[in-house]
């Protein structure tokens, strides 16, 4: 099911990449703006979102000993 919304997201931006006459330096912006329009009203959004949310890491220490990282990504803004 995500793999279809991300399509749909990936052809968004595409359109958008287009209609922008593919100039360079922008692919983030068009990025999140589909995800906007294609998320924006759907009932699946959540599922999407969570889908894409990165996976806390392990680190292994030199005495053995795990902790948590947590990558960049997956602190809140």
């Amino acid at each position: 099911m995500t793999e279809a919304l991300e399509r749909k997201i990936r052809l968004h931006a595409q359109r958008r990449y287009d209609e922008r006459g593919q100039g360079t330096g922008s692919a983030l912006e068009d990025w999140v703006q589909a995800e906007s329009e294609v998320l924006g009203n759907s009932i699946l959004a959540p599922l999407y979102r969570r889908s894409k949310e990165p996976v806390r890491a392990q680190e292994n220490y030199a005495d053995g000993e795990a902790a948590e990282v947590e990558t960049q990504d997956s602190i809140p803004i």
